[in-house]
C-alpha cells in the first residue's frame, strides 16, 4: 500500500519539455515558492523598519525602495526555484505565451493594479505618511503595496483601495509635512442685521479660535440674498486640516455666543401653520402632572463647581469641550488605589467615595459631592490614587485628561491658585499623597512644611511658561 501510494505522488503527470511534472515535484515546488515570499516579505520589513530608518530616509522612500527590493528579491527567488527544479524557462515561456491571451483577460485588473502601483511608488506623488482626501474621506497613508493602498482614516477605520482607483482618480494630497488648508463655514443672519457689525462679529470670533492662523487672515464674503437670509460665508486657514471637525465646532460655538450678545438673528425658514379645532377637548385637557420639575442644565451643574462660579457660556463650552463626561452606578469604581490617572474629575450629580485601603481595613477620607472635584495630584504630580474612588449613588462625572487640563490652566491662571486653596482643606489626601511621594523617591527639599502644594506651584509655573 505504501509503494502505491508512493507511486502516486511519483509519477509524472505531464511533461514540460524532458521534465516529468508529479504531485510530490508539485508540492516541492509550492513549499519553496511560499519560503522565497516570506523571505521577500521578511526583507521588506528589515529593510523598511530598521535599514533604510537608521539612514534616516523618509517614511515614503523607504516604502517605495523596499517594496522594489522585494520585488526583485522574489522574483529572483522564483526564477531560481523554477530552474533549480529542473524547468527549463525557455520551454515554459513557450507555454505560457500560448496562454497569454487567456492570462491577460482573467488578471487584467491584478496587472493594472500592479502597474499603478510601480507608478505610485516610482512618481512619488502619493507617499506613506500623506494626509490625502479620497472621495470625501480623509486620512493617512499606511502602505502602498503593489497591488493595493492601505490608508488610516481620521475615524480610525482602515481603507483598502485598489492603486488603479488613486491613479484614476482625483485625489487631494494634504502632506503630512504641511497640512495647511482653508475651511469654509456658511453662516445666514436675519435681514435687516447689520452687515458691518455681521462681518466684524464673525472676524473677531475667527481670531478667538488659537488654531486658526492670523496669516493668511480670516474672510468674510458675502454670497447673497437667500429666501430667509443675508448669507456669508467665513473663509479661516489651519495649521492641520485634519483637525477640521473640532476646529468648526468650536468655531460655530463661538459665532453663536457672539451673535447672541450682539442680537444678530440666524433666522428659519417661514411656514404657514394651519390650527384644526384648538379648543378641542383633547388639547384642553392636558396632563400638566406629566411635566416633572426640570434636572438641572449643565451650564447650572458646572457654575455650581467653585473654579468657573464667574464662567460665561462661551468659556463653560470650551470647558465641556476639552471633557468627556462618565456616569457611574452605585458602587461602581471609577479607579483603584494603586491604579495611574490621567484625567481631572468634576462631580456634576452624585457623590463619590474616597476609600483608603490597608491590609486589615478600609477607611473612608472623603466624599467628593455635587460642585466638588478631585484628581488634581495624581495627575499632576504623577503618582497613583492615594485611595479607591467609588460611586456611592448614580454619578455624573466629567473628566479632563492631562493634555487638555494642561492648557485649561494655561488659559485661565487664576484657577491654578484656586486649586491649590482648595487642596489645603484635604490634609488626609495630602498626607496620604506625601507618605507616597517619599516612598518612591520624589520629595527632594525635606525642610519644606508642605511639599506637595510647593510641587503643584511649581509644575503651574512651568505650565506658564510653556
Amino acid at each position: 500500500m505504501l509503494e502505491g501510494l508512493t507511486n502516486v505522488f511519483t509519477t509524472p503527470l505531464f511533461y514540460v519539455s524532458t521534465k516529468g511534472i508529479s504531485l510530490w515535484w508539485i508540492l516541492q515546488v509550492i513549499l519553496l515558492l511560499l519560503i522565497v515570499s516570506f523571505i521577500a516579505k521578511f526583507s521588506k520589513k528589515i529593510l523598511k523598519n530598521k535599514i533604510l530608518l537608521t539612514l534616516k530616509i523618509s517614511d515614503g522612500n523607504r516604502e517605495a525602495i523596499s517594496t522594489f527590493i522585494a520585488f526583485a528579491v522574489a522574483t529572483m527567488g522564483y526564477i531560481i526555484v523554477i530552474q533549480g527544479m529542473g524547468i527549463n524557462l525557455t520551454s515554459l515561456a513557450v507555454i505560457v505565451g500560448g496562454l497569454g491571451v487567456g492570462i491577460g483577460f482573467g488578471f487584467q485588473d491584478l496587472t493594472r493594479n500592479l502597474i499603478s502601483g510601480f507608478t505610485l511608488l516610482g512618481e512619488g506623488k502619493l507617499k506613506v505618511g500623506d494626509l490625502i482626501e479620497f472621495q470625501g474621506k480623509l486620512g493617512y497613508i499606511r502602505e502602498i503595496s503593489i497591488r493595493c493602498t492601505v490608508i488610516n482614516m481620521i475615524d480610525g477605520s482602515e481603507l483598502i483601495v485598489p492603486n488603479t482607483e488613486l491613479t484614476n482618480n482625483t485625489v487631494i494630497n494634504w502632506n503630512y509635512d504641511n497640512c495647511h488648508g482653508r475651511i469654509e463655514v456658511e453662516i445666514g443672519v436675519a435681514y435687516g442685521s447689520d452687515l458691518l457689525l455681521v462681518t466684524d462679529v464673525l472676524l473677531q470670533s475667527a481670531l478667538t479660535v488659537k488654531q486658526i492662523l492670523s496669516n493668511p487672515p480670516p474672510q468674510v464674503i458675502f454670497l447673497g440674498f437667500g429666501d430667509n437670509s443675508l448669507n456669508f460665508v467665513l473663509w479661516i486657514w489651519v495649521e492641520k486640516i485634519n483637525l477640521k471637525p473640532f476646529i468648526k465646532s468650536s468655531l460655530l460655538y463661538i459665532i453663536e455666543y457672539n451673535f447672541k450678545q450682539n442680537k444678530i438673528d440666524i433666522p428659519f425658514p417661514q411656514r404657514d401653520v394651519w390650527l384644526h379645532n384648538v379648543n378641542s377637548k383633547e388639547n384642553r385637557n392636558i396632563n400638566f402632572s406629566q411635566a416633572s420639575q426640570k434636572d438641572k442644565s449643565l451650564r447650572e451643574l458646572l457654575k455650581q463647581i467653585s473654579l468657573f462660579h464667574d464662567f460665561n457660556d462661551l468659556q463653560l463650552i470650551h470647558l465641556i469641550e476639552m471633557g468627556y463626561q462618565k456616569y457611574l452606578q452605585p458602587e461602581e469604581i471609577l479607579i483603584k488605589q494603586g491604579e495611574y490617572g490621567d484625567f481631572f474629575a468634576l462631580v456634576l450629580l452624585g457623590e463619590v467615595e474616597a476609600i483608603l485601603e490597608t491590609n486589615t481595613t478600609e477607611k473612608t477620607i472623603f466624599y467628593f459631592r455635587e460642585g466638588q472635584y478631585f484628581g488634581e495630584l495624581p495627575l499632576l504630580l504623577n503618582i497613583p490614587y492615594p485611595t479607591t474612588m467609588k460611586a456611592n449613588q448614580k454619578t455624573r462625572l466629567l473628566l479632563i485628561k492631562k493634555d487638555n487640563f494642561d492648557h485649561f490652566i494655561k488659559e485661565y491662571p487664576f484657577l491654578g491658585e484656586q486649586i491649590i486653596q482648595e487642596l489645603t482643606q484635604r490634609q488626609d489626601i495630602i498626607n496620604s499623597c506625601h507618605q507616597q511621594l517619599k516612598e518612591m523617591g520624589l520629595l527632594k527639599n525635606k525642610d519644606d512644611k508642605n511639599p506637595i502644594l510647593s510641587m503643584i506651584r511649581q509644575y503651574f509655573q512651568q505650565v506658564f511658561i510653556g
